[in-house]
Order: structure tokens, then C-alpha cells, then sequence
């Protein structure tokens, strides 16, 4: 039985959208690259959009075609190679539903996220215990092993917050604050990790109280993701049961950075945000 397709990886994406850039800088259409290299068109596609990788040989071809210069060949050629690592993921190959992976092999790889949270807490801040309790509610029918390994994975995740390379921007609305999950010690420990998180120095954490009323982001929660040096695209990632969204089309990219500009605008300040955490823990019973 053939393994599940593993999802594209940062430099996967920067390596399509350097050929598909290529490309039109040398004034080429899908057609005429095939016309010339002899590879098929829909190969072509499927490797513009990061849904396939290409062979070496391909490569070659291509940068060939589009007359790239050495040290531009150097860098592609890197990035061919380093195309599929998945890191720590592959512990969990097959154990984790295919967008969830898809998503956190996105975050591993990230230099920024852009996170704001409506309804619980986000999974970078979250206690184990918290975790598997908001796991058991959300997963009713899960086994104790298929809650276990969702659990080992998102603690597993927070390891990106250590050594200071990803920067993390949070805003949490009210609601996912007061939301019970666990007992009133499980809640109350989690407020209390996460006023520790937020001293992190690559850590901003910003509540969205009630009183700030209407906002962009009413419908819900999302993830802009940034990958800095890499030079892939930059992506909105959305949740939702009905499936998962990734943009990374400009408009869409710009929309959402917009409207996490509105929201740490409105939202309290850092270190309101902690007072307010704190506040909050003592408040319960």
C-alpha cells in the first residue's frame, strides 16, 4: 500500500515560484518548455505549483532553457535537494490527519506567524494538560492512543518557540480565555503558562476583549504565515470542519495582514494582556 503524499515543504514552494517566475521572465509558455525540454505540460504544472517535485535532470533542463546564471543554479539546485526534508514530522507519519500535518510542517518552517484565536487557546501556548482535555472534547470517539499522539505532537510543535528564530504574534480573543476546558486547575495552569510564555523575547501576546466589540476577524480564527529568508510565498492558513484553507494568492496574503493590523490595534497591549491574564486566573473558583 503506497504511502500518503507528504505535503510540500517551504523551499518546495520557493523552488515552484522561482521556475514559474523564470519562466515568464524568459517570455515562455507551458507549451513552448515542453516543445523544447520535452517535458509534458502537466509535469510542468504540478511542478509550478509545488504539487510536485522535480528530477534533477528536469531541473537542469529548465534552468538551461531559461538561461539562469551560475550562482542562481547553485541556489535552485539547493533547494531541489532540501525540498522534502520534513524534520521532527516524519515521527508522526501517518498518525496525524493529512491537513494537520500540512500545516505544522508549514509552521516548523516559518521565520513569523501571525495568529489570532477566537475560540480556544492557540496550540503554541497550550498545557498538555489542556491539551488533552480540549483533545478528549473535540475528538469523542478518539482512542487513548490517537489522543496521545495528537497530544506528543502538540507539544512537540512548541519546540519551534525555543532559541528565538520564530517570531510569534498572538491575539486571543476573551472568549478563548474563558472558554472551560479540563477542571478549574488545569484552566487556571494554563492562564498562568501562558503569562510565562509571553515573556519569551520572540513572543507578543495581545488580548481581544469583549469590550472591543465588532472586528474584522469575527469569522473566525487564522494563521499568516511569513518564511523570511527562505523566500517562499507568504500564506493564510484557515481551519474550519469543512476543510482547511492555505492561500498564498497577494490579495487574499494582504487582506489578512490587514486585518491583523486592525486587531493588535484594538486589542490590549502586552503587558495589559498580561495583567489581564492574571486577573483572570485569580478570578477562577
Amino acid at each position: 500500500m503506497p504511502g500518503r503524499p507528504q505535503p510540500p515543504t517551504a523551499r518546495l514552494r520557493r523552488l515552484a515560484a522561482e521556475l514559474l517566475r523564470l519562466r515568464k521572465t524568459a517570455d515562455l509558455s507551458r507549451e513552448a518548455v515542453a516543445e523544447q525540454t520535452g517535458i509534458n505540460k502537466a509535469t510542468l504544472y504540478r511542478i509550478e505549483t509545488a504539487k510536485a517535485r522535480p528530477q534533477a535532470r528536469t531541473l537542469k533542463a529548465l534552468l538551461e532553457l531559461y538561461a539562469v546564471d551560475e550562482d542562481k543554479r547553485d541556489e535552485l539546485t539547493v533547494l531541489l535537494r532540501e525540498a522534502n526534508q520534513q524534520g521532527w514530522l516524519q515521527t508522526f507519519s501517518g498518525e496525524l490527519p493529512d491537513r494537520y500535518s500540512t500545516y505544522i510542517g508549514f509552521e516548523s518552517e516559518a521565520a513569523k506567524l501571525l495568529t489570532y484565536e477566537a475560540l480556544i487557546i492557540p496550540g503554541l501556548l497550550q498545557t498538555e494538560d489542556y491539551t488533552r482535555a480540549l483533545i478528549r472534547g473535540m475528538m469523542p470517539d478518539g482512542t487513548d492512543e490517537e489522543i496521545e499522539n495528537r497530544v506528543a505532537a502538540r507539544m512537540q510543535r512548541q519546540q519551534v518557540l525555543e532559541g528565538g528564530q520564530l517570531r510569534l504574534w498572538l491575539v486571543v480573543d476573551e472568549a478563548a480565555l474563558r472558554r472551560s476546558v479540563g477542571d478549574p486547575v488545569v484552566l487556571q495552569a494554563q492562564l498562568e503558562h501562558m503569562q510565562q510564555v509571553a515573556k519569551k523575547p520572540n513572543v507578543t501576546l495581545q488580548v481581544l476583549p469583549f469590550e472591543a466589540g465588532p472586528h474584522p476577524a469575527l469569522l473566525g480564527a487564522f494563521v499568516i504565515l511569513k518564511f523570511g529568508e527562505l523566500g517562499a510565498p507568504d500564506m493564510v492558513y484557515i481551519e474550519s470542519e469543512a476543510g482547511d484553507l492555505f492561500l498564498d494568492d497577494e490579495p487574499s496574503v494582504e487582506r489578512y495582514d490587514n486585518t491583523f493590523e486592525h486587531l493588535r490595534a484594538t486589542a490590549l497591549s502586552a503587558t495589559a494582556s498580561v495583567e489581564f491574564l492574571r486577573r483572570l486566573a485569580r478570578e477562577i473558583p
